[in-house]
C-alpha cells in the first residue's frame, strides 16, 4: 500500500521548528540591533522573504516533483552547484570576509553557494550509490570512486576555505556510503584519514588550531579565542530551569558574538532555560527519528539514500552547533538549522526537507 500524501508528522515537526525558530531569531536580533544600530527590516528581510516565504514555496514545489526525476539531472545539478560555488573566486562577484571567499553578491543580495552544493552533492551521491550498490563493497567499484567524488567536492570547499561545510558533506557522504552497503573497514580508514587531514590543516590554518586548543581549555584565553564559548556558557547557565523569559536575554546585548548566527542557541537557552532547551532538542530528535523511519520505508534505494543524506546533513549541523555552544565540541561557526539567521540557508534546508517529504509520499506502506 502506497501513501498518497506527505508524512504529516515530519511536516508538523518542521513547521514547529520554523515557527519557533522565527521567534527565537526575533528575540536574538534585538541584541544585534542594539549593538549595531541597524533596523530590524535590514536584518530580517532575507530571513522572512528568502528563508520563510521562499523556503516554504521551495518546500511545496519539491513535494510535487517525484523524487526519481532528480536521478535524470543529478550530474548536471552537481556540476552546476560546483561551478556556482567556485564562482566565489570571480572578482566583483564573490565577496571576501576575514580572508574567506564564501559568498556571492548579486543585485545587492549576498548568499553562500555552498548551501546549494550540499544539495547537489547528496542528489548526485544518492544517484551514483544507488547505481553501484551491488559492488559498493569493492575497492574499485565502490570505495575508490566514492573517495574521488568526495575529495573533489572537498577541494572546492577547502579552497574557500569552508572547513565546516567540508565536515558536514563528509559525514553525510559516509552515512550514505554505509547505508548503500559500504565496508566498515573502508569507513574506518576514511574516518582516520579525515582526522589526519584536519590535523594537517590545523598546522597551516591557525584559526583551526585555536578551535581545538580552546575546546581543550576554554579558560586559557577568555578575552581571545575562548571569548565566545565562555560568553555562551554564561548565557546557558543564566537560563537556569525556566529561563529569564522571552526577549530577556542579557548576553545578547554586546556580550555574545553572533547572537543571531551560530550563538543563537545560547540566547534561546538563557531565555527559556533547561526546559526550553530540552523541548528544542526533543523536536530535533523527533525530526531525526521520523526522517530515518521514512528512509527505512522508502520504495527504492535511491529514495532511501536521498533521505539518509539530507536528514544526516541537517541533524549533524544542528547537534554540532548545540554541542559547540555547550563546550562539548569545538566551535565551528555552524548556524543552527531552521533557527539561525540566513535566508539562503533556511531556503536550502526547507528544499531538502521538501525532497524528503516527496519520498514519504511513495513509501512501501503507511506508517
Amino acid at each position: 500500500m502506497l501513501r498518497q500524501h506527505v508524512d504529516r508528522i515530519l511536516l508538523a515537526i518542521v513547521i514547529t521548528l520554523v515557527v519557533v525558530g522565527f521567534f527565537i531569531f526575533t528575540s536574538a536580533s534585538l541584541g544585534l540591533l542594539a549593538h549595531d544600530g541597524a533596523s530590524f527590516t535590514s536584518v530580517a528581510f532575507s530571513q522572512i522573504v528568502f528563508g520563510i516565504f521562499g523556503g516554504s514555496l521551495s518546500l511545496f514545489l519539491m513535494t510535487q516533483i517525484h523524487y526519481r526525476n532528480w536521478r535524470k539531472y543529478a550530474f548536471h545539478i552537481f556540476v552546476a552547484s560546483c561551478l556556482l560555488t567556485l564562482s566565489v573566486f570571480i572578482p566583483k562577484l564573490g565577496l571576501e570576509h576575514g580572508g574567506a571567499h564564501r559568498w556571492i553578491n548579486l543585485f545587492g543580495f549576498s548568499f553562500q553557494p555552498s548551501e546549494f552544493l550540499k544539495i547537489g552533492f547528496i542528489i548526485y551521491m544518492a544517484t551514483w550509490l544507488s547505481g553501484v550498490h551491488k559492488v559498493i563493497d569493492t575497492t574499485r567499484g565502490g570505495t575508490l570512486p566514492f573517495v574521488v567524488i568526495t575529495t573533489l567536492t572537498s577541494i572546492i570547499l577547502l579552497l574557500q576555505p569552508d572547513t565546516d561545510t567540508f565536515l558536514l558533506i563528509g559525514i553525510s557522504g559516509l552515512a550514505m556510503f554505509i547505508t548503500a552497503g559500504g565496508r566498515w573497514r573502508d569507513v574506518a580508514i576514511m574516518i582516520v584519514s579525515g582526522v589526519i587531514l584536519l590535523f594537517i590543516l590545523a598546522q597551516f590554518r591557525p584559526y583551526l588550531m585555536d578551535r581545538f586548543t580552546t575546546f581543550l581549555d576554554p579558560e586559557a584565553d577568555k578575552q581571545g579565542s575562548g571569548y565566545q564559548i565562555n560568553q555562551s556558557l554564561i548565557a546557558v547557565g543564566s537560563g537556569g530551569l525556566l529561563g529569564r523569559g522571552f526577549g530577556q536575554s542579557i548576553q545578547k546585548f554586546e556580550y555574545l558574538p553572533e547572537p543571531i548566527g551560530d550563538s543563537i542557541f545560547a540566547v534561546y537557552a538563557e531565555e527559556f532555560g533547561f526546559v526550553g532547551s530540552f523541548f528544542l532538542v526533543t523536536l530535533l530528535s523527533f525530526f531525526t527519528f521520523r526522517g530515518y523511519k521514512i528512509a527505512s520505508h522508502a520504495k527504492d534505494i535511491f529514495g532511501m539514500l536521498l533521505v539518509v543524506g539530507f536528514i544526516t546533513l541537517i541533524i549533524t549541523q544542528a547537534f554540532l552547533n548545540l554541542a559547540a555552544m555547550l563546550s562539548i565540541a569545538p566551535l565551528m561557526g555552524l548556524p543552527l538549522p531552521f533557527i539561525s539567521h540566513g535566508g539562503t540557508a533556511l531556503m536550502a534546508t526547507l528544499t531538502a526537507v521538501g525532497i524528503v517529504l516527496n519520498v514519504s509520499k511513495y513509501q512501501k506502506k503507511v506508517i
